[in-house]
């Protein structure tokens, strides 16, 4: 096994709703070395399949100053089972309740700044149910066909992480 880096000093720098960040001291093979990192909470996102479409959301993201097409996904709230946050936030985002939230596999976004894990689920049983957007959201759900999503994962239309990783899983 290879050298295990250790903590010798965690010094936040901001505390957020959504983050925190932290420039720790950590003792590495060569003496000291200052790691940045990005704490978050983690989040859920979630796979719907109905008559062979699958839905997306689109949303404005400040970050990259552009609307994106995404998986339906949110923050995991503190304390919250992550299969919880998928059955809360697809109905809070798409008016969509679901049965059950299936763990397909985790994903580490961005190992090299954040500790941030998303859970993608396969949501079954699903039904209408109603749609409760938080203040500063504004969300676009459509159901698209599977050559469709062929089509804008190859144009590069498609450009959000977790939704690439499910959606290569399962088309």
């Amino acid at each position: 096994m290879g050298f295990k880096e250790s903590t010798i000093e965690k010094r936040y720098v901001y505390h957020g709703k959504i983050i925190n960040v932290r420039a720790d001291r950590a003792a590495v093979k060569r003496g000291e070395s200052v790691r940045e990192m990005v704490e978050h909470g983690g989040g859920s996102a979630m796979l719907c399949e109905k008559e062979d479409r699958i839905l997306l959301v689109k949303q404005y993201r400040y970050v990259y100053g552009e609307e994106i097409w995404e998986l339906p996904a949110g923050k995991v709230e503190k304390g919250e089972d992550p299969s919880a946050t998928a059955i809360r936030e697809l109905e809070e985002e798409c008016g969509i309740r679901a049965e059950r939230a299936e763990l397909m596999f985790s994903v580490y976004p961005s190992p090299g700044y954040t500790n941030e894990i998303i859970r993608i689920y396969r949501m079954t049983g699903l039904c209408e149910g109603n749609s409760h957007f938080d203040d500063d959201e504004d969300i676009t759900a459509q159901w698209f066909e599977k050559d469709s999503l062929r089509k804008m994962i190859a144009c590069g239309e498609i450009k959000d992480a977790k939704t690439l990783i499910a959606l290569l899983a399962v088309l």
